[in-house]
Parts: C-alpha cells; sequence; structure tokens
C-alpha cells in the first residue's frame, strides 16, 4: 500500500477528531446566570429604558417593550406594543423630560424569565411624585422587556415596620 494515502487518512481523522472535540466544547452550555445576576442584569435594564427619557429618545423607549406589553396610562390600559408607544409619544416631545425613574428593588423568579422592579418616579426637580412597579421578561438571552407597567402616585403613607 503506498504510504501516502495512509498519511492523508491519518491526518484527515484527526482533523475529523479535533473538530469533534471543537463540536462539543461548543455545545457545552454556559453556566445558568445567578438570580443575583439576572437581577442586576433586570436592574441595569430598567435604567436604560429610564434613560430613554432622559435623552428624549422615544425610538429607543420602544426597543424595551414586549409585544404584549400592557401600560396603565389613564383611563384605560394601554395593550401591545403600539399602543403603548404611541400613548407615551406625548412624555417625549418637549425638550425636558417631565419625570424620571430609577429602580430601587427588584426581583427575579427562580425559574430566571420574569422579574418585577419598583422605585420611585421624580419631576425635573427631583421631587418624588410617584412610585412605578414594571414587570420584565427574558424574551431572549440576555434580552429583558417590559410587560407590565404600573405608576402608582406618591403618599406621605407611614412606612410599614
Amino acid at each position: 500500500m503506498d504510504p501516502q494515502p495512509t498519511a492523508l487518512l491519518t491526518r484527515r481523522a484527526a482533523t475529523a477528531a479535533a473538530c469533534i472535540v471543537l463540536c462539543a466544547a461548543c455545545a457545552t452550555p454556559a453556566p445558568a446566570p445567578s438570580n443575583a445576576d439576572l437581577a442586576r442584569q433586570v436592574a441595569a435594564t430598567e435604567r436604560a429604558f429610564a434613560r430613554t427619557m432622559a435623552d428624549r429618545d422615544h425610538a429607543a423607549f420602544a426597543t424595551f417593550l414586549s409585544d404584549e406589553a400592557v401600560f396603565f396610562t389613564g383611563p384605560a390600559p394601554l395593550r401591545g406594543k403600539a399602543a403603548v408607544a404611541a400613548g407615551w409619544k406625548r412624555f417625549y416631545e418637549r425638550p425636558q423630560a417631565p419625570f424620571s425613574w430609577d429602580p430601587d428593588q427588584v426581583e427575579v423568579l427562580d425559574s430566571g424569565t420574569l422579574a418585577i422592579s419598583s422605585g420611585p418616579v421624580r419631576d425635573p426637580s427631583g421631587r418624588l411624585i410617584a412610585t412605578f412597579t414594571s414587570i420584565w421578561r427574558l424574551e431572549a438571552p440576555g434580552v429583558w422587556r417590559i410587560v407590565f407597567d404600573k405608576g402608582n402616585e406618591a403618599c406621605d403613607c407611614p412606612q410599614a415596620p
């Protein structure tokens, strides 16, 4: 037998084996993020969402909305991404943001697929005018989109013990 075909077959077998090992390494899933890591992701997403208001960037605002988003704005809920984006356009029309918000609490389900964030809403002078609660859903790896949002009037209520 000619030694050249044997050498060629050995090289092909070695290349095939290397490809199998590399493919197997790539197929190994990355470790799942911890609940604390997911909570940090959601908080960062909420802050980026809020930054769209400060930056006066309505188009960016819409990218955070789930197609199924429901926002409790006004007398009837706004249902769906298009309706929410249209309903919130008025908040982006003036040069100065009418309000700002920042999460102070974030919790994520143990499944890592749904989260809640809440915190204060402030007027341009920094005065507390409301609070918000948002529900976020993991729609793709590392991509959180808001599915529910509700603001509540600020209250001078005594804090629970």
